[in-house]
C-alpha cells in the first residue's frame, strides 16, 4: 500500500496590527486560503502585532513573511525588524501598502546608508523616503505597468494590471531616482511613472507593492502575488 508523503504545513507571519474593519485585513486570509487550496497546500498564518515583535527571534520558523497594510503601525520598529529578517535570511517576503513603504525605508537605512531615512506621515526630520501623494489613492483603482521578466510580471502573466489602493503616501522622487543604483529595483509604475512596485533582485522572493492586490480575494478572484509567495515558500 502506497503512502502519499505528508506535505509540509506552511507557516506565514502576517506582520501588522490586525483590525477587522480594515478591508485588506479581511482579504488577506481569503487570498492565502485560495492560493493554498489551488496549490493543494496547508498554510497557517499568524497575525503578529508590531508591538509584539521585539527581536528577530520572534520571526524564526516562518516560511514567509507578509508586512500588511494599515500603518502607521503601533511599533514601526517591529515592522522594520520583520522586513530586515526576511531580507537578510532569504525568507519569502511580501509588503503591501504600509509594508511597501516600510520596506523602502528599511532598505534605505540598512543597505543604502540613509541612516536618517524617514516617513512623512510619522517623522518630522530626516530624508523623506515616503512622502504625501500628489493625489490621494484612498479607495482608488489604477493601471500599473510592470517591468518584463520580473517576479511580479511572471506572477501576473502580463505587463499591465489594474489594482486598488488605500493610501495617501508614496515614494519620494528623490528616493525613486536613487533606487536605479541599487538591487531593489522598481518593477511597477502607474501611468504617470510613479513607483508602485519594487523587488529585490538578489533575493528569491522579495516583492512590495503600494497597491493592495490581496483585495482580489474579496470578489473571488485569485491574487497572483499570493500564489507566487506560497509557491516559493513551499519549495
Amino acid at each position: 500500500m502506497e503512502h502519499t508523503p505528508l506535505k509540509k504545513t506552511l507557516r506565514i507571519a502576517l506582520v501588522g496590527d490586525y483590525n477587522p474593519d480594515v478591508v485588506a485585513h479581511q482579504a488577506i486570509p481569503l487570498a492565502i486560503d485560495d492560493a493554498a487550496a489551488v496549490q493543494e497546500l496547508t498554510a497557517d498564518y499568524d497575525w503578529l502585532a508590531t508591538d509584539e515583535i521585539a527581536s528577530e527571534e520572534d520571526l524564526v520558523g516562518y516560511d514567509a513573511i507578509w508586512v500588511v497594510p494599515a500603518s502607521p503601525y503601533k511599533n514601526a520598529q517591529g515592522a522594520f525588524t520583520a522586513i530586515r529578517y526576511a531580507r537578510e535570511n532569504s525568507v519569502p517576503f511580501l509588503g503591501t501598502c504600509g509594508g511597501f513603504q516600510h520596506a523602502l525605508i528599511e532598505y534605505a537605512r540598512n543597505v543604502m546608508g540613509w541612516d536618517d531615512a524617514a516617513h512623512a506621515e510619522t517623522d518630522s526630520e530626516g530624508r523623506m523616503v515616503v512622502t504625501p501623494l500628489a493625489c490621494s489613492l484612498v479607495e482608488q483603482t489604477g493601471t500599473i505597468e510592470l517591468r518584463s521578466n520580473t517576479l511580479i510580471a511572471r506572477a501576473y502573466g502580463k505587463d499591465a494590471i489594474d489594482e486598488g489602493y488605500h493610501c495617501n503616501y508614496g515614494v519620494s522622487p528623490e528616493f525613486a531616482a536613487e533606487l536605479d543604483k541599487t538591487d531593489l529595483r522598481v518593477t511597477g509604475w502607474d501611468e504617470e511613472g510613479e513607483v508602485r512596485a519594487v523587488e529585490l533582485i538578489t533575493h528569491p522572493f522579495f516583492v512590495a507593492t503600494l497597491f493592495q492586490h490581496e483585495r482580489a480575494a474579496l470578489s473571488g478572484r485569485p491574487a497572483p502575488l499570493v500564489h507566487a509567495l506560497l509557491r516559493v515558500a513551499s519549495n
